[in-house]
């Protein structure tokens, strides 16, 4: 007998523990996720030379190779005229380029999100093995271990933490200062089928850019957030952050 009440006090408690750790765990979520967190991470710092405010003239071209619809190319270029820039279509009479590509926009994990510049408890995992665990005489145990589990998934799955990103790859090219010469040095290895590589070797030749290339992450976060509210938050952070650079 002493060993039943055991066995059931035991499937109790661990039931009774996989209500709270559940439970607890979801509120903690909704509470320190309530409000939008947007974060914007850039892979490498650029530099770029002053000039004067009639050579601020700039030649935007954005692309998109992710598979949501993203069109933020005139966005930028009025954070850029509001930065006192003239933005150009003739890339010949530009002082700056900014070439862009979105490669991917959607929902991530933080390990992701921050692989791409660089888990969790789960509510009913305790309240599952502990219900399993006390079988036999303590049926009535495991069934309130079980249903602690079963609390416990529940209120993970209507409190969800959320996380979008996009990541952004950027190429921004300057022209050199008056006396200034840049060279350039290139080398590509090409395969040919499975048994030929080719070797191909530029070298020197005046070129007219200095080029600079950087990697930009927006992640936006919050609890049960859906993509159609992140992504708005997402576009504003890479604007910013790109007319930032200038």
């Amino acid at each position: 007998m002493k060993k039943f009440v055991s066995v059931l006090t035991l499937s109790f408690v661990a039931g009774m523990v996989a209500i709270t750790l559940g439970g607890c765990s979801a509120m903690d979520t909704a509470i320190s996720k309530k409000d939008l967190d947007v974060q914007t991470k850039m892979s490498e710092t650029i530099f770029l030379e002053p000039v004067a405010p009639e050579k601020k003239i700039i030649f935007v071209d954005m692309k998109n190779t992710s598979d949501q619809e993203v069109d933020i190319a005139s966005r930028v270029e009025a954070a850029f005229i509001n930065r006192g820039y003239k933005v150009t279509k003739d890339p010949k009479e530009a002082t700056y380029m900014l070439q862009g590509n979105i490669l991917k926009v959607g929902k991530s994990d933080l390990r992701e999100s921050q692989s791409y510049a660089n888990s969790a408890f789960g509510g009913g995992a305790l309240g599952a093995a502990a219900g399993y665990a006390a079988t036999g005489s303590g049926r009535t145990g495991a069934a309130l271990g079980l249903a602690g589990a079963v609390v416990g998934i529940a209120a993970d799955a209507m409190v969800k933490d959320n996380l979008y990103v996009m990541v952004t790859d950027l190429q921004i090219r300057e022209r050199p200062l008056e006396g200034e010469v840049v060279t350039q040095t290139q080398k590509a290895y090409l395969n040919q089928g499975s048994s030929t590589t080719t070797k191909q070797s530029i070298q020197g030749g005046k070129i007219e850019w200095k080029t600079y290339r950087t990697r930009i992450v927006s992640t936006a976060n919050q609890v049960n957030l859906e993509f159609e509210e992140a992504k708005p938050a997402l576009e504003n952070a890479l604007v910013r952050s790109m007319s930032g650079i200038f």
